[in-house]
Formats: C-alpha cells, structure tokens, sequence
C-alpha cells in the first residue's frame, strides 16, 4: 500500500484484527442456531452413548438447540470417528472421543483414515473409567504385592481376563505387566459377563473389570478387589488403593471420554462449548448418574485435552509395541 503511513497501516491492521475478533466473538454467542450432530462412535445403549445421551440434553436445555446423537457405529469406533474429522468446522458437528479412537487406534491400524490429533479440535475431558483389579479368593495373594510376587514365581502361569484383544482392559493388564517387571497371559473374552463368571468360579485368576458390575461381587467376597487402575481412588470403592499407591510407580490406566470437533471449528466456538460442556457436569443430577456408571469427572481446557491425546498416544504405542499387541 504505497503512499499509507506506517501509522495508518497499523491502525488498519489493528481495526482489521478487532473486526474479525468481534465477528468471531459474536459467531459463538449466537451459536447455535439450528441442531447439531453429535456423533457416537459406538452402538446405542453402551458406556459412551449413555454418557453422550446425558450430556446432550442438557446441552439442548441450556442453549434452546437440539444436540441429536448420532450412532456411526464400526471399525471399534473408528468410522464415527472419521465422520467428526471430514465433517464441515462450523459448530454443527461435535463427537465422542475416548481412550480407544484417540489414543490407541493410530498404533493398531496402519492406515487410520484420520489423524487423532491434526483432524480434530479439542473441546474438552468428560471423565475416566478405571478398572478394578480383582482375582478369584482363592488366591493366594491380598494385595498387589503379593501378586507380583505370585506372578514372579509362575511366569505366565497367572491370566487375566479382559473384554477383547487390544480393549482397554487388555492394554490396561499389559501395562501392569510391564510396569510391575512380571509375564501373564492375557485370556481376551467377548464382553465380561463370561469372564466376570470364570473368575468367581476360578478358572481364571485375575480379571481387569469395569467397576459398576463389580461392585457387588466384591461386598459379596465371589471376587477380592486388589486395586484400582485409575489415578485417584474411585469414589465408589474408596478404601481399594491405585495400583501406583500399591507400589507400581507411574501406573494409571483408564478409559476416557472427551468430546472433540472437527479440526477448523472455530476457536471462539470450541471455548463456548468447553463452557458449556463443564456447566454441564456441575449439575448434581449429571455427577450423581454418570458416577453411578463408574465414570470419574474430569473436565477440563481444551488445551489440557490435547496434551492428554498427545501424550497417551505416546504411552499406549510403547505398551502396544512391547507387548507385540495388534497389528505391528
């Protein structure tokens, strides 16, 4: 811009930048506008369903717009999950993360059809899902301890179940393994109602389980929970210690659940939705149900969510590659 003073161009570039700041702005307070798509990547009725299912009505109450879940069901998530990456960045599509799409999937499956991290804008961390580490009480072992040292005088004698190859579950008794410097057998099941069976009865020793169905089990003594998998000491069964309070530093394992958008949605409306979404966890009839469900809230910045993905991607690859786990 020959002949423009410097002065003058700074005052355009700065009226330039307060114009699209106060567009920006003005777009995330009037959004939404109509309906948006909020894709699970799982079928109706399961864990991240019901918890996208809670949160979306709430969302609708509070911003007067329908958030419709949307079921894209396949590939153990990984289809949904690519539906949230192409969709179009305008804050009308939003979808369910969690431990398996975003931090595990880009280690198992050579050619994933998206990008865990550049596909997608963080919005923000629900909360986790930690196991229970529980064993038939006919073990001879009461504590962590006691099954380290059991496991290191039988290596690979002692199996744990899990809900499937490459679940959560199994990745979760891979890192206790490594971690804990022991072999065991990993027994994958279709689910965990067999393998929850097989322990009480004692054909298996260990099983990493969810802890809503697990509960009873341990108040009735069929099965003796050890520890917790998660960072923190579960709520619900607060006098089980974590594994990494039973002396396996550095140990947490759990299955999260975010929400993220498609990489380009605008920042202005990302932070609207983290505002929201965390509004929306405080209401004590939203901690009471999904706690119920074992689910440990946590939510937190989008920023902080990013780090989370990034670094969990870096830990399950390690553990996923020294266990010889999927498709390397």
């Amino acid at each position: 811009m020959m002949g423009v003073p410097m002065p003058r161009l700074a005052a355009l570039a700065l009226g330039g930048f307060m114009a699209a700041f106060a567009t920006s702005a003005h777009s995330a307070d009037s959004w939404p506008q109509r309906p948006v798509r909020f894709i699970v990547p799982f079928q109706p009725g399961s864990s991240s369903d019901t918890i996208a299912r809670v949160i979306a009505q709430k969302l609708g109450q509070r911003l007067g717009q329908q958030f419709v879940v949307d079921n894209r069901v396949g590939a153990s998530g990984n289809l949904g999950s690519e539906a949230v990456a192409h969709a179009d960045p305008d804050g009308y599509t939003i979808g369910l993360a969690n431990t398996s799409t975003h931090a595990v999937a880009v280690s198992l499956t050579g050619r994933l059809a998206y990008d865990p991290v550049k596909d997608f804008a963080a919005v923000t961390m629900i909360g986790s899902s930690p196991f229970i580490l529980s064993v038939h009480p006919g073990l001879p072992a009461a504590s962590i301890a006691d099954l380290i040292a059991l496991a290191k005088t039988k290596p690979r004698a002692l199996g744990y179940a899990s809900a499937g190859p490459a679940s959560a579950s199994h990745l979760a008794g891979a890192l206790f393994a490594k971690l804990a410097g022991i072999e065991l057998t990993h027994v994958p099941y279709r689910g965990s109602s067999q393998s929850v069976l097989d322990v009480v009865e004692g054909r298996i020793a260990i099983q990493f389980a969810t802890i809503p169905p697990t509960l009873n089990l341990v108040r009735d003594g069929k099965v003796r929970a050890l520890a917790v998998t998660g960072a923190n000491r579960s709520a619900v069964i607060p006098d089980v210690p974590t594994i990494a309070e039973a002396g396996v530093l550095g140990y947490e394992a759990s299955l999260w659940q975010a929400i993220v958008a498609p990489a380009a949605t605008p920042r202005a409306i990302v932070e609207r939705l983290n505002r929201e979404v965390r509004t929306v966890l405080e209401a004590p009839d939203v901690v009471a149900n999904l706690t119920r469900q074992g689910i440990e809230l946590a939510p937190g910045t989008p920023d902080e969510l990013a780090a989370r993905i990034a670094a969990d991607i870096v830990k399950w690859r390690d553990v996923i590659q020294s266990a010889g786990i999927g498709n390397q």
